[in-house]
């Protein structure tokens, strides 16, 4: 399969400075070399936002809605070939990247229509001797970093508000997913996107990318990535005022109580769990079973884990596909082993499954008697393992579930007691708590508070990161 391998800059496609190989990790093999920004080609796409930013910004609504509609029918009309570039850049099961190109397509959309919902507001004087009127613009140009867990997916978080609000966009997918990002590029082209609306471009290596952060053209910089990403990027990003709006994933909770639905909460931890390989920020890290039901719960999540296929086979009903990297598969081997030379009880998993010789496979793992001092208690995992942790009581849960270096993501809530969940949801420092169940959609705000992020993804909540408040005043004369 032939994919894409040219940067987006400027209105064209462009070969860059530099090459990389892009790794597919279910086979450990070179599926594209593609093409890589040099400091001329960041500077280009940084004057090309600057320039753009005039005519794009002050776009009407509808002439904007337009060029998003025009993106979402291509990517519609694109969308095997979008989800084959996730598939084999990520190893990801192919039934599992249909959320990553339904998510750009819905993200367009709703953008598209939710700017049109934003209204700009009078303030009362009180002494009655002006107007005063509040006014909603574009911030000016935005650049991105991505991740690489959902690739399109995290570039429909960004490039749809961007675009609506009328921002031009710069957006730096993963070294080691471009592809799909390319793809999404090579649609601009052949769309005739104006030129320096959407710019995107890989880089190899931080040292370029820092070019971006440390320009001072960018008005807002946003990430989807490390709470220690994060932080290098805004201590570079310090050469003038920028604003900041970052996902930073975090070490999320799960409080299984004594009357919780036992099958339910299984569900949901191994189904977050297991897909994408565990490598979602939401995902259950630190799983807190009450006592009483410890047992039963066990089992119940062997059962499942048990059942869970790994593989890449495109025909197949696969449950979890590779890590990303061998960086990774040795980072999340090294956590098990450490947490069972201390202690914990391994019950599945801990190792390459047994039926694949390649790629980088972690078979879903399930540890128990995990304590706070292991360092897979403290990390956030990013892989397909459930740690559980007993409690006889609940005098010291909240305090647990709370010790979180990171910051606070998410949390997780199963039992049948409204008054107890309400308590622990009010108590939780996470920015998104989720009771017997879980709800992910582009509606819903996505974000997190202390080290787990700035702004959030989502909801129109997204779409203020790239608005400014102006406040226009008129003095009034004496006839009015």
């Amino acid at each position: 399969m032939d994919f894409p391998t040219k940067m987006y800059i400027d209105g064209a496609l462009a070969a860059g400075s530099g090459r990389k190989d892009v790794i597919n990790p279910a086979s450990e093999e070179v599926i594209a070399t593609i093409a890589t920004a040099g400091f001329a080609d960041v500077e280009r796409a940084l004057l090309a936002a600057k320039s753009a930013f005039a005519d794009w910004g002050g776009a009407s609504i509808a002439v904007r809605q337009n060029w998003m509609r025009k993106l979402r029918d291509a990517v519609v009309a694109n969308e095997d070939f979008l989800r084959d570039c996730v598939h084999h850049e990520m190893g990801k099961p192919w039934a599992q990247t249909h959320e990553d190109w339904d998510r750009l397509v819905v993200s367009l959309e709703f953008y598209a229509e939710e700017i049109a919902r934003i209204q700009d507001y009078g303030v009362t004087d009180r002494a009655g001797t002006h107007t005063h009127k509040m006014v909603h613009a574009p911030i000016g140009v935005a650049v991105a970093f991505l991740a690489w867990n959902f690739p399109l997916l995290n570039l429909a978080f960004k490039i749809a508000p961007a675009m609506a609000a009328g921002c031009p966009i710069i957006i730096r997918p993963s070294e080691a997913t471009p592809i799909s990002a390319y793809a999404v590029g090579a649609l601009c082209a052949e769309i005739g996107l104006p030129k320096g609306v959407v710019q995107i471009l890989c880089t190899d290596g931080y040292d370029v990318a820092d070019a971006l952060t440390a320009s001072t053209i960018p008005q807002l910089v946003t990430l989807i990535g490390s709470t220690k990403t994060g932080q290098h990027i805004m201590r570079v990003g310090a050469t003038s005022i920028k604003r900041y709006s970052m996902e930073l994933g975090g070490n999320a909770p799960v409080l299984v109580f004594e009357d919780a639905d036992l099958d339910l909460a299984a569900d949901i931890i191994t189904g977050v769990k297991f897909s994408n390989a565990g490598q979602i920020c939401v995902a259950p890290n630190r799983v807190f079973v009450a006592e009483s039901v410890r047992d039963a719960f066990t089992k119940k999540v062997i059962a499942r884990t048990k059942s869970a296929k790994t593989g890449f086979d495109k025909t197949a009903d696969i449950t979890t596909g590779p890590l990303i990297d061998g960086r990774a598969w040795t980072r999340i081997k090294g956590l098990i082993d450490d947490a069972v030379a201390e202690g914990a009880t391994l019950l599945a998993g801990g190792d390459r499954p047994r039926h694949l010789n390649k790629g980088y496979y972690m078979a879903p793992t399930v540890l128990d008697n995990v304590a706070e001092t292991m360092e897979i208690y403290r990390q956030e995992i990013f892989g397909p393992v459930v740690s559980l942790i007993g409690f006889a009581d609940e005098s010291d849960l909240l305090r647990m579930a709370n010790d979180c270096e990171e910051g606070g993501l998410t949390a997780y809530i199963f039992t049948q007691n409204l008054a107890r969940a309400e308590h622990y949801a009010d108590k939780l420092r996470y920015g998104e708590i989720q009771i017997n169940g879980v709800k992910y959609d582009i509606d819903l705000p996505h974000g997190g508070i202390g080290q787990s992020g700035i702004g959030h993804d989502c909801s129109t909540l997204a779409l203020y990161d790239y608005l400014v408040l102006k406040r226009i005043t008129r003095a009034l004369d004496s006839t009015e």
